[in-house]
This record gives C-alpha cells, sequence and structure tokens, in this order.
C-alpha cells in the first residue's frame, strides 16, 4: 500500500507576450508581477497564486533565491 499522493503536475501556460523559446523575461515578469500582486491586493489574495506558480515553475531556483535575498536585502533590480 503506498501512502504517496498523486499529483497533477503542470507547467506555465503560454503566455503571447513572451512568444520566443528563450523564457527568461516571463520568469522574470512572473515573479514581480507575484510580488506586486501580493503589494496590492494583499497576502491572502488567492489570484496571485498563479504568478508563483508560474515562476516557480519557469524560473531557476537559484535566481529565486537569489532575489528573494535581494528583495530583503532592499536591492532587488525589478520595481515591485
Amino acid at each position: 500500500m503506498s501512502t504517496a499522493v498523486e499529483g497533477v503536475l503542470q507547467t506555465a501556460p503560454f503566455d503571447p507576450r513572451f512568444p520566443n523559446t528563450n523564457q527568461t523575461r516571463y520568469c522574470f515578469q512572473s515573479y514581480i508581477d507575484y510580488y506586486r500582486c501580493r503589494k496590492v491586493k494583499g497576502e491572502k489574495y488567492a489570484p496571485c497564486e498563479y504568478f508563483k506558480k508560474v515562476y516557480n515553475s519557469i524560473c531557476p531556483n537559484a535566481w529565486i533565491e537569489k532575489w528573494d535575498g535581494q528583495r530583503e536585502a532592499g536591492t532587488f533590480p525589478g520595481n515591485i
């Protein structure tokens, strides 16, 4: 008997703003959109989680960790 929970794995959906195969901008913009959404709508606003799912799906973990550190230090290059 297995106790593992089966889940559906999904990747980020196509976004026509980023049609090229290089998804770097899509990754960065989704990260920024998530924190902007939380800033404007509040931390409990569920639709913001869409952006988090997208950036967690397509951004390398090292980038996310770096950006989190930069946000905490106040040196993040984006406008949130």
